[in-house]
């Protein structure tokens, strides 16, 4: 007889679990349980049928896969989180009765935990770490650039802004940097290191407000994994690099306002790249005994090979005549000198670009004090540049402002004239540039030296456009921003004079082709009063509509064509290729909407 099947025992019912359920089942509060589902990495799950997983219910519920939290269960966290609810009703009653040294004892034995054995289960190798730090360094910024209250304390800003600094070092140090955009939410970096492309966010240096309705404990939570987690990456990336790390950190200098010229990097001798031990094979240990025995192994058979190995002949029984014709070894002029391994695809692709990397090493920059000096001095720094500040935006200064290598001045001001300027001063600032701190950015962008001029000081500024975009026709830092006047006059040349007078008319006219083409008389009546009322004569406007039917006729069979052929592709298809065909379709019709939006 087959085994009977009870309600609620198996399948969606047994494979999920309600939240509440959980946190019954964890015997925690809702706040440890949250907590814990971000630590660990798991998440709500959606049933194919919630009725089932409800057991019958329709009510709304969060559902969870039971595995997630049958594998809560065993966290070490969570029993640390209990011992702290102990802790918390121990040292209240102590307070509540006065026992003060009680109450002391307790605050010293504290229950603590630690996020390292997390960290190692979410990110197995260095690379998977490293790939994910995208979020982590959005929130040590965000976090470095807030004021302190009663719900963030001081102490977590301040490691926040250790750990911003120390990223900032090494990506100055390693010249990784590779995109910059400005934009209303703030600063927008890409970098390369290690192969993997890393994005993050800063915002700017105004006055932060933490809104009310925000749960700032979800987000601590976060900045506490993130936190581990970035302690690990940065110690791999600096002993990787022969760097100490932590960056050694002059007090003095912080509090001066030195940023992050307060800290100071030390190199480290005699240091090689960490190697993986999770995937290297364990290597056994040997015992005494093993070794001893390994010794006499080898010292037997030395003596062995040395007893039966004959003498070889001397080349001074030789005859004189053959002497001279003995081979004589000649040193090798190549001798003792390392070559460079071939180059393969996979390093040429990891090694950064020369030419953007040391795009500001032959210059000095001095900042005006109305511009950002951690962001500019980031950046310069990055692409190997020196830069100079005022004292009103701190000390530690390089470059003093009379200093005569000073090439380029980033201002952001309008032009005024001085009527006291002396000759020193006139001399100093014909020979310097003066340009505005998107000059900088742009160059970053296109991979070269763009003109200054564009960006003087006073002047209306090109547009600053995002090099992130992927999409076809997307902005191209490498191409020019104005197009030259000899390529106008070659494209005037190349163009015929009766287009140029279509496009013209058709530009005065405001009429778009999709509506002349349209069959509908309503709609061909309503282009016809359109064009009326922009002054455009009825010849003009028959040829232009004659023109499009033409158009769309010809285009029409070629459509037709590639729609069969599709259909024919979609036939000889598996039913799983036929899905993954047309999610690719979906997301490039959302894109090409995405594109529309943009462009109107």
């Amino acid at each position: 007889m087959a085994r009977l099947k009870q309600k609620g025992k198996s399948g969606a019912a047994k494979a999920y679990v309600t939240r509440s359920s959980a946190v019954k089942k964890l015997q925690c509060s809702l706040a440890d349980f949250r907590r814990l589902c971000i630590l660990k990495g798991i998440f709500p799950r959606e049933p194919k049928n919630k009725k089932r997983a409800n057991k019958g219910s329709t009510a709304p519920k969060t559902f969870y896969y039971s595995k997630d939290i049958a594998y809560l269960a065993h966290e070490p966290v969570l029993k640390k989180l209990r011992e702290h609810k102990a802790f918390a009703k121990k040292i209240s009653r102590a307070l509540g009765r006065g026992e003060w040294s009680t109450a002391k004892s307790l605050e010293e034995n504290k229950p603590t935990y630690r996020l390292d054995h997390i960290v190692k289960e979410r990110y197995p190798t260095f690379i998977d770490a490293l790939r994910d730090i995208d979020d982590a360094l959005c929130m040590i910024f965000l976090f470095a650039s807030l004021p302190s209250n009663p719900r963030v304390s001081p102490a977590l800003i301040t490691n926040c802004t250790r750990l911003a600094a120390e990223w900032q070092l090494y990506i100055m140090r390693s010249q990784a940097l590779r995109k910059v955009f400005l934009s209303i939410k703030g600063i927008y970096y890409q970098a390369e290191v290690m192969g993997q492309t890393i994005t993050w966010l800063v915002p700017y240096q105004f006055t932060q407000s933490i809104p009310t309705e925000v749960d700032v404990r979800v987000m601590l939570t976060f900045l506490e994994l993130y936190q581990t987690l970035l302690g690990f990456v940065f110690f791999r990336l600096y002993m990787d690099s022969g760097l100490s790390y932590p960056p050694a950190l002059d007090e003095a200098k912080d509090d001066s306002g030195a940023g992050v010229g307060a800290f100071t990097i030390k190199q480290v001798e005699n240091t090689g790249p960490i190697a993986d031990t999770r995937s290297a094979n364990p290597v056994k240990k040997a015992s005494g005994k093993e070794v001893r025995q390994a010794l006499k192994d080898i010292v037997t058979i030395s003596d062995t090979t040395n007893e039966t190995m004959e003498p070889m002949p001397s080349t001074e029984s030789v005859d004189g005549a053959d002497a001279d014709e003995d081979f004589v070894v000649q040193p090798s002029k190549t001798e003792g000198q390392t070559f460079p391994e071939l180059p393969t695809f996979r390093s040429l692709e990891i090694t950064p670009r020369q030419t953007s990397t040391t795009l500001f090493a032959p210059y000095t920059f001095f900042l005006s004090r109305e511009t950002s000096r951690s962001v500019f001095e980031f950046l310069v720094r990055s692409f190997g540049g020196q830069i100079g500040w005022p004292r009103s935006s701190g000390s530690g200064s390089p470059v003093s402002e009379d200093d005569p290598a000073i090439t380029h001045v980033i201002i952001d001001r309008p032009l005024v004239s001085k009527p006291n300027e002396t000759e020193e001063e006139r001399e100093r600032r014909i020979k310097r540039k003066y340009v505005q701190p998107q000059w900088v950015v742009d160059c970053i962008n296109a991979g070269r030296i763009l003109l200054e001029e564009p960006y003087a000081q006073g002047k209306t500024l090109p547009p600053h456009l995002s090099p992130f975009g992927d999409r076809l026709g997307a902005y191209d830092p490498a191409a020019p921003l104005l197009a030259t006047e000899a390529d106008e006059d070659a494209e005037m040349e190349e163009g015929e004079e009766s287009e140029m007078e279509e496009n013209v008319t058709e530009a005065n006219s405001g009429l778009s082709l999709p509506a002349i083409t349209a069959e509908d008389p309503e709609a061909l009546r309503a282009i016809e009063l359109q064009a009326e009322a922009a002054g455009l004569d009825y010849g003009t406007f028959d040829k232009q509509v004659k023109k499009s039917r033409k158009q769309s006729k010809d285009k029409a069979p070629a459509s037709e064509v590639n729609a069969d052929e599709q259909n024919m592709n979609k036939m000889m298809m598996s039913n799983r290729q036929k899905k993954l065909y047309e999610r690719m379709k979906y997301g490039e019709r959302n894109r090409a909407a995405q594109v529309c939006l943009l462009i109107l």
